[in-house]
């Protein structure tokens, strides 16, 4: 794991940590020394990776699509810390649903999960990020170049992640608050290999990627820790794919 001193001692808010992707970067900040305040509706999972981890790691139940909970949420942040110094939304749900069979609830309640969530989250910690070293990283997937079936729903809210970050990159960085998207492959989380991974599939990945090994949690953290420091303070409004050039942008 790469080291980033910077990230010592600052305060992280993170969105959908309590497992995979956002599991492994609640533990790579940790491991920097930051604070990390996430939520996550499996109050199992993120209480138990709290308790693994220590007081630095601070587990809430959250429904990011309540406004309330939210607002709750990023306030209490700042109150304990007095502080708030980087946003990670990284919660999102990916189901399969063809078109035909998709309801307009599902449409709806897909796109509060994945995009409105972001909008609420970002609304509410921006006046509490520090002007100069602020940072938001948000999720979106290379399901957006790729354009795979069975997945508008969830397609069309990743691409609106990335229409969301160039223009909050702009309204921010006369702060100096910088906003970045983070675009991940096909990462083997738990719930990937248990429903999705076949070997059919990891034998496309490989055939597909320009380096045919399979993509990790803890390599996506890797960038996200990259994005939250001042090593990458030249940075904002960008797409960066974490795909092993499976596609390029």
């Amino acid at each position: 794991m790469p080291i980033y001193p910077d990230l010592d001692q600052r305060v992280v808010a993170l969105t959908g940590g309590a497992n995979g992707i956002g599991a492994a970067t609640v533990r790579a900040f940790h491991a920097q020394g930051a604070t990390v305040c996430y939520c996550d509706v499996d109050v199992m999972a993120g209480a138990g990776l709290a308790d693994e981890l220590g007081r630095r790691a601070q587990f809430a139940r959250v429904d990011l699509r309540r406004e309330a909970q939210v607002k709750r949420w990023i306030q209490a942040i700042a109150r304990r810390h007095g502080r708030l110094d980087v946003l990670v939304n990284n919660a999102a749900c990916d189901p399969r649903i063809p078109l035909g069979d998709c309801t307009a609830a599902q449409w709806d309640d897909l796109f509060a999960r994945n995009l409105r969530a972001m909008f609420l989250t970002a609304r509410e910690a921006a006046p509490h990020l520090p002007d100069d070293t602020g940072a938001i990283i948000n999720f979106s997937s290379l399901t957006f170049f790729e354009g795979p079936r069975e997945m508008t729903a969830y397609v069309a809210t990743k691409a609106g992640a990335l229409g969301f970050t160039r223009s909050l990159a702009r309204e921010l960085g006369p702060r100096g608050i910088r906003v970045n998207t983070v675009c991940p492959g096909w990462i083997m989380t738990e719930r990937q290999l248990k429903m999705f991974v076949s070997a059919k599939v990891k034998a496309m990945l490989r055939r597909e990627q320009c380096i045919a090994k399979l993509n990790t949690p803890e390599e996506v953290a890797d960038v996200v820790l990259f994005l939250a420091s001042d090593a990458s303070r030249a940075m904002t409004g960008q797409a960066l794919l974490v795909d092993r050039g499976w596609k390029h942008n």
